[in-house]
């Protein structure tokens, strides 16, 4: 299957499409899981396109800010993936979850025996199996304010901050599913956020949240920029008594696509 980060722009896609067995493909390639805890094990990355929300640091812009991508059927992708010798996948995006069919892919892959890892922002329960939610509730330092918009003059700002959490849906993730959940950190001010968000989590979800399934990860869509923001995201979590997971991909391969 071709990388589909070249092709034509897509239409903006904040909702699940009406496509059941087929998904929007930003990018298909095989890699070592650069985040979380399973960090370093070889994985087939499924990137979709199309995103709910507008994160101002996304580090897949393709993906979200302007998406891009071919559509492909299930079967395609699945024999893309059985092409690769790795038996992890990672559904990632963008947001995979506002895709009717990448239930039906999850479905499949549980089928045939892969450990999935869903990358998602949080804000949608899936009906499908997963090994591995990687929940990345999205804090307030992530607004694409006028300030930090890399497309405009903060358009996206009153919608992305209305939708990016929804307490309810964390805890369902969390009752539900083997979670980790990684929060994108710019700095210290971000931890009062967390720590309340946490609270709320756990007061709502009938299943324990502990430490240890909390993750910091330092913002950075790059080395120059990893380099500032890790040694604080690291100490932070030392403070903390959470786990840092570095961004292994950025430091091993900078920002080139397909990592």
């Amino acid at each position: 299957m071709p990388v589909a980060s070249d092709a034509t722009a897509l239409d903006e896609l904040d909702t699940a499409t009406a496509e059941t067995d087929a998904l929007p493909i930003n990018e298909l390639f095989c890699s070592l899981q650069g985040e979380g805890r399973l960090a370093g094990t070889p994985s087939v990355f499924v990137r979709t396109s199309g995103c709910n929300l507008r994160c101002w640091f996304c580090d897949s812009y393709h993906t979200s800010w302007e998406p891009t991508g071919d559509w492909y059927g299930i079967e395609e992708v699945l024999g893309a993936i059985e092409g690769y010798d790795a038996d992890h996948v990672v559904l990632t995006g963008g947001e995979p979850l506002v895709h009717d069919a990448s239930t039906a892919l999850l479905e499949r892959l549980a089928d045939r025996g892969y450990h999935t890892t869903v990358e998602t922002n949080g804000t949608i329960v899936p009906d499908a199996p997963i090994d591995l939610a990687s929940v990345s509730p999205k804090l307030a330092s992530s607004t694409p304010t006028a300030d930090r918009d890399p497309k405009g003059e903060g358009e996206w700002a009153d919608r992305h901050e209305d939708r990016r959490l929804d307490v309810g849906t964390l805890a369902t993730l969390v009752e539900r599913y083997d979670t980790q959940l990684k929060f994108v950190v710019t700095g210290p001010n971000d931890m009062d956020e967390i720590e309340g968000l946490l609270e709320r989590i756990r007061t709502a979800a009938d299943a324990p949240l502990p430490d240890d399934s909390v993750l910091l990860m330092p913002e950075g869509q790059t080395r120059d920029r990893l380099d500032e923001t890790r040694p604080v995201v690291a100490d932070l979590a030392l403070e903390h008594g959470y786990r840092y997971t570095p961004r292994l991909h950025v430091t091993l391969w900078n920002d080139a696509p397909g990592t």
